[in-house]
């Protein structure tokens, strides 16, 4: 038996005495419990597939070549709980979240990746990337003007610059700029997209057509590729061509979301709503919040004359998002078209909108909340919180309109005591009023002077929300109603070609006409109206509207209906004559103040303009001037003087205001292009 046997089989109280163990027996105890111990380690769970901050490094960069954001993201997660100074780790998850959309998470870990690689001009461009995607545009313009001091070529800097210049609205710019880069880097693929895509969006589809080619004959199986290529297609209106390119982006990745929504889009824009259903079910099968792949659903239902199934479809498109304005626009405009006033369904989606308008009261926003109380109404005439609209009016210095909204509700026998003695009291309040002393009506006096028609082409369609175009005028058209000086016209809102447009505004008489597009992403919107003169065609002004964050739909078109509102002239009539005393038809809701001096026209003597916006009348046409003494709400007086020896001013002649010299239209919104910002920012 060997040493070290012997110290294991004798027992303590048998050893010699003064027995000490050789150096060579004490080495042979270590290693065996050595052994012992890495066995046991060994036979912990997970241990055999322990892994290293490299590792999960290196497992995160296999997800992000496949695109896999989520696992690329959670192995770069364990690779800095593993190793927290991890200088790669920390850019590649900022990349990731980037990609996610989680702009503000991308911008604190590029900041963590900066501060541990600072001399890095990658991690420069990224955070400017993040930063414009934040909409931080000054801060991202100093970053990269940062880079491009030092590098003056960095092409990951030049495509920061040029996404700035359309952030900015600032769309020539970033023509220029991509021109010069290809020039320099003419087999770039990004670079050749970039300059198609800025260039299709500017109207020279000839130098997007030449680029995109460029592009497809170099890279002939990048699913990319073909993916922008569908895009220009469809903007050009080759919708057929359009969807060829989106179904071959499809065969070389299959189940790519992008190119199966822009898909979806087409077919529903080609009058293929089978397929667009079809396609929308893939879409939700893959993810069932895809709440764009509901809505599809839903508006090609309708298209299919299947509206029961669409109203849920979009109910349930709702519930997912319910903060997402075209969406809740197609629900209860399918909800008023096929339900009857008495259905509970039209008071459940309306008290959305009374909660909104009550908040928005609170918070003393009078504008929003009076626009929501009219979205509530428009679906529930009979609801109660009418008298809360009402209450609005006469906070707003409006007793007359007050009163009338009381007697409404009285009459649909919603009235109570407290309504009938506010009744009386508003009543008596008003004996005294101008419109009174006048002994009018201002119901039957009032007049709208202009007749508009809102029109979107169903050949523009965003491709996130489909009729997106549809929606949008339709929210611009219900914003006019309530301009007393314009007639909002009830006509079809979607028209196949600006001829039918011009036809149909023509034969109804119109004076002008708006055609509606819209531009969005995720997060922005602008909306562009083209107004034409109805009698001509011409063209008479554009105006733009640009919002980011929520509301951004309502906001925008109040931006395009407050624009076309103030760019009309003045109109009103002489409806009341004393002696030297006149009575126009138009009061402080409509602008008018003490001291306003007006023209008085000969009744159907001033003539819209051939192009352009405004009126013409000849010096004979004008036979005096009203200024105005006394502004009442909703009718006003004031003394007139005639023009000329004769008194040629009659009632029913035109009460307009001369334009003063070198006053010109209100200013138009930024001309951004989100969803030009979108492409160019997924475009990697």
């Amino acid at each position: 038996m060997d040493k070290c046997s012997e110290v294991f089989s004798l027992p303590a109280g048998r050893r010699a005495p003064g027995y000490r163990p050789s150096f060579s027996q004490l080495f042979g105890l270590s290693f065996l419990f050595f052994i012992f111990f890495l066995c046991f380690v060994l036979a912990l769970p997970g241990s055999l597939n322990a892994q290293t901050a490299p590792d999960h490094y290196n497992r995160g960069r296999e997800a992000m070549a496949v695109e896999d954001w989520y696992a690329a993201a959670e192995a770069f997660i364990e690779a800095l709980r593993l190793n927290p100074a991890h200088a790669e780790a920390s850019a590649a998850l900022a990349e990731c979240y980037y990609e996610l959309g989680e702009f503000d998470e991308a911008l604190v870990w590029t900041g963590k990746a900066r501060s541990l690689a600072r001399g890095s001009m990658a991690l420069a461009n990224l955070e400017a990337f993040t930063l414009i995607a934040l909409g931080r545009l000054d801060a991202a313009s100093v970053v990269i003007g940062e880079v491009l001091a030092r590098e003056p070529y960095n092409r990951e800097a030049l495509f920061a610059a040029g996404e700035l210049d359309v952030s900015q609205g600032r769309s020539s710019d970033a023509l220029l700029r991509y021109r010069e880069a290809v020039r320099r880097y003419p087999d770039d693929r990004r670079l050749l997209l970039s300059l198609a895509l800025v260039s299709g969006s500017l109207g020279d589809m000839e130098t997007a057509e030449n680029c995109i080619g460029r592009a497809l004959l170099q890279h002939t199986e990048d699913y990319r590729v073909y993916y922008y290529a569908a895009w220009l297609e469809s903007l050009a209106g080759r919708l057929n061509e359009a969807v060829n390119c989106a179904l071959q982006a499809l065969h070389f990745r299959p189940g790519y979301a992008p190119a199966r929504n822009l898909l979806a889009s087409l077919r529903y824009r080609t009058g293929r709503y089978g397929e667009a259903v079809r396609l929308a079910d893939e879409a939700i099968a893959a993810n069932r919040e895809d709440s764009g792949a509901w809505y599809l659903k839903g508006l090609s239902l309708i298209r299919l004359n299947r509206a029961a199934d669409a109203l849920n479809i979009l109910s349930t498109a709702a519930q997912i998002r319910e903060d997402d304005e075209f969406i809740r626009a197609g629900l209860e405009d399918l909800i008023i078209s096929i339900t009857s006033l008495e259905d509970p369904r039209r008071s459940q989606w309306a008290s959305w909108h009374f909660n909104r308008a009550r908040d928005f009261r609170t918070r003393h926003l009078i504008g929003e909340a009076l626009f929501e109380y009219r979205r509530g109404l428009r679906l529930n005439p009979y609801a109660r919180d009418r008298r809360e609209y009402a209450e609005l009016l006469r906070l707003q210095g409006y007793p007359a309109r007050y009163l009338e909204e009381l007697r409404f509700i009285q009459d649909l026998g919603m009235g109570d005591r407290t309504l009938g003695d506010a009744v009386e009291a508003y009543d008596s309040l008003l004996s005294g009023a101008l419109y009174r002393q006048w002994q009018v009506n201002p119901l039957d006096a009032a007049k709208r002077h202009w007749k508009a028609a809102v029109f979107s082409l169903s050949s523009q369609s965003s491709f996130y929300h489909a009729d997106a175009g549809a929606t949008a005028a339709a929210y611009v058209k219900e914003l006019l109603i309530h301009d007393r000086n314009i007639e909002s016209m009830d006509l079809e809102l979607r028209q196949s070609s600006f001829s039918r447009s011009f036809r149909a505004a023509r034969d109804e008489g119109a004076d002008y006409f708006l055609v509606l597009s819209v531009s969005e992403n995720e997060r922005d919107l602008s909306l562009r109206a083209e107004l034409f003169v109805a009698r001509t065609g011409a063209s008479a002004g554009v105006f733009y509207a640009y919002r980011t964050g929520q509301d951004r739909l309502r906001n925008a078109a109040r931006g395009i209906a407050e624009q076309f509102s103030a760019s009309l002239p003045f109109r009103g009539e002489l409806t009341g004559r004393r002696q030297s005393q006149g009575l126009i038809n138009k009061g402080r809701v409509d602008g008018v103040k003490d001291g306003d001096v007006y023209d008085v026209v000969k009744k159907g003597r001033p003539l819209i303009l051939n192009e352009g916006i405004g009126l013409s009348y000849t010096t004979d046409d004008l036979v005096g001037t009203i200024t105005i003494d006394q502004a009442g709400e909703e009718v006003s007086a004031g003394t007139l003087s005639r023009n000329g020896f004769f008194d040629r001013i009659a009632l029913g002649d035109e009460i307009i205001l001369r334009a003063k010299k070198g006053e010109t239209a209100p200013a138009a919104g930024q001309r951004i292009n989100p969803e030009l910002r979108a492409l160019l920012r997924t475009l990697r």
